[in-house]
Order: structure tokens, then sequence, then C-alpha cells
């Protein structure tokens, strides 16, 4: 059994993740750590849980008892917890926030895309930094021109995600009487999750120079990410299709559909669904993910289960809630 901890535990995509272990057949959840809900029962904040686990959060980081370490924490937390603790030379960890998405040389947490860098993680990678959930949508939706070297003009996307998207605490743009039937953008063409997307597609085709036009949505929904990418693309809607499903054929989550896909296709599911359209010589791909899940917590949980040499699959064989 993989022997977990997690920190950060009050959030969610704490507790997706939890969910996700909770019913994993290789895991044992150590400890689950929260400052501010130490000695509380898990099921008490995330109570989805509720009969699913006897687990009571604790302000201990016991990194001894484990053998993987999940960051769930606000962005810059993990890097501090990095520098103000001993870490065990054989813990493997998986960082859900942004500290370390950037490989610059400083760390060597590998970018934990699968659908990008799967052998890198199999092979040897012991600290991997997870994904952001825009940045995962968008990726998927783009990796395969990249591979190609067909991304030789501007990139146009617009994608909008569910509130949950926004982490727990309430912000004045998440309150329900706000976000509910509203739709509105935010960080325009200047999100953070554009330099994880264009070091990604650079290290695939070195010679991608294009501007990202990307503008983010705020959607009145919980969960669930759907982004419509658009560019100029001289190949035909028949190639470019093949050379998707080349790119995808021997990755397990990752599908291209003839069929414009909904949210409703992949929420609670671990799976990016991806349509490909050709209009008047622009390529229209649309990519649609849950943001907790393969944006988040599932794709950690697939980042787990190749670090220790198990089947993609295990434990991410999820129900689309489609109704």
């Amino acid at each position: 059994m993989i022997k977990t901890g997690i920190i950060g535990g009050a959030g969610y995509t704490a507790g997706e993740l939890l969910r996700l272990l909770i019913n994993h057949p290789d895991v044992e959840i150590k400890w689950v750590n929260s400052a501010s809900n130490a000695g509380n029962a898990v099921a008490d904040v995330h109570q989805g849980l509720i009969g699913e686990t006897d687990l009571r959060f604790t302000s201990e980081t016991p990194l001894d008892e484990i053998d993987l370490l999940f960051c769930c924490t606000p962005h810059g937390d993990t890097r501090k917890f990095m520098e103000s603790h001993e870490i065990p030379e054989d813990l493997r960890i998986v960082d859900l926030s942004t500290d370390y998405r950037i490989e610059d040389g400083t760390h060597d947490f590998v970018y934990g895309l699968p659908e990008l860098n799967r052998k890198r993680i199999v092979r040897g990678a012991k600290h991997v930094a997870n994904p952001g959930c825009f940045a995962t949508a968008i990726q998927l939706a783009l990796l395969p021109l990249a591979k190609n070297l067909l991304l030789n003009s501007d990139i146009h996307v617009t994608a909008i995600t569910g509130s949950t998207g926004a982490g727990v605490k309430p912000s004045a743009t998440s309150h329900f009487s706000w976000r509910n039937n509203n739709v509105s953008i935010y960080k325009p063409f200047t999100h953070q999750h554009l330099a994880e997307i264009r070091q990604s597609l650079s290290s695939l085709q070195s010679s991608f120079n294009a501007d990202i036009n990307f503008i983010p949505m705020r959607g009145c929904f919980a969960r669930g990410i759907m982004a419509v990418v658009y560019l100029d693309c001289p190949v035909s809607l028949e190639e470019v299709r093949k050379l998707y499903e080349d790119y995808y054929s021997d990755h397990n989550f990752t599908f291209v559909t003839d069929k414009a896909p909904d949210l409703k296709d992949v929420v609670n599911t671990n799976k990016c669904i991806i349509h490909l359209d050709k209009i008047d010589g622009k390529l229209l791909i649309t990519s649609v993910i849950d943001n907790l899940v393969k944006g988040a917590s599932g794709q950690a949980v697939h980042n787990m289960n190749l670090l220790f040499g198990l089947h993609e699959r295990v434990g991410l064989q999820l129900k689309p809630s489609a109704f």
C-alpha cells in the first residue's frame, strides 16, 4: 500500500483528492493536515465523506510515516513548506499549487501533465508539479499541433470555469448571489497559467513564439472547464484529426470525438474530451474537463499511479454525473 499524507486538507482540491484516495485500492491515507481544523473530523468539513472515513485533521506533518505527500496548499505555501522542513530523500511529492510548475533549474519538480511528460514521471521522478486546471484543458487542445510543428499563428482561447476553481475561501466574485445567473471575464491576456502553457508548447515546438490570446471566464456552475480554441491551420480537418488520434492513442484519459462535447460529459471524471472542426481555414478546438478532477486531484492521483508503477486508470474509473 502507498502511504500518503495531505497538507492543506480543508480545501476543495483536498476534498476531491480524499474522495479518490479513499476508494483507491492501493492507498492508505495516514494523515490529513489542516492547522485551522486540527482535531476535527475530516467528514465534518468534507461532508460528502460522511460514512466513508473516520480520519481527523492534524496539525502535525510526520513525513517519515508516508511514501507520498500531496500538497493542496495555497500558492506559495508549498515552497515555504519545502524550505522549512527536512524532506526525506525517498519521499515522493505531488504539488497541486503553482509553486514548481515552471522548470527553471532551481528545483527538481517534473511538470506533471502525463500526456506530455509521462516518460519523465515514470523514469525516476520524485517530485511532480501538478498542472493548473485551465492549463490542462488548453494544453490538451494544442499538444498534437505543437508536436507536429503546426503552431505558427496567434492562438485565441476563451475558457469558462466553474466556481470551485476559485477555491473554498469566499470572495466577492464567488458568493452565490453574484455568481448565480452571471458570467464574467477576469485576468484577460494575463492569467498565471499562460506561463506553463507556453513552457509546454515550446518544449514540443522550439520555434513556437506566437501570441496566446486567452480570455478566462467565470461561469454560473460549480465545476467543469470548457476551453474553445481557434487558430489558422493549413492542414485539412481529416489530417488534423489523425494527428490528434495518433497523439492520444496510448493515453488513457484524453479522447477525440465526432460530436461537440458538453461539460456534463466529463464532470466527476478524469477525462478530457476534444472536438475538432475547421471553418474557412481556421481550426476550432473544443476541450472539456472537470477542473477538480482532471484539472487537479484526479491528475494528482494519475501522477501518483505513474510514480509508483501502477496502471494509469487505477482508482480513476469514475462515472460522469450527467444529470
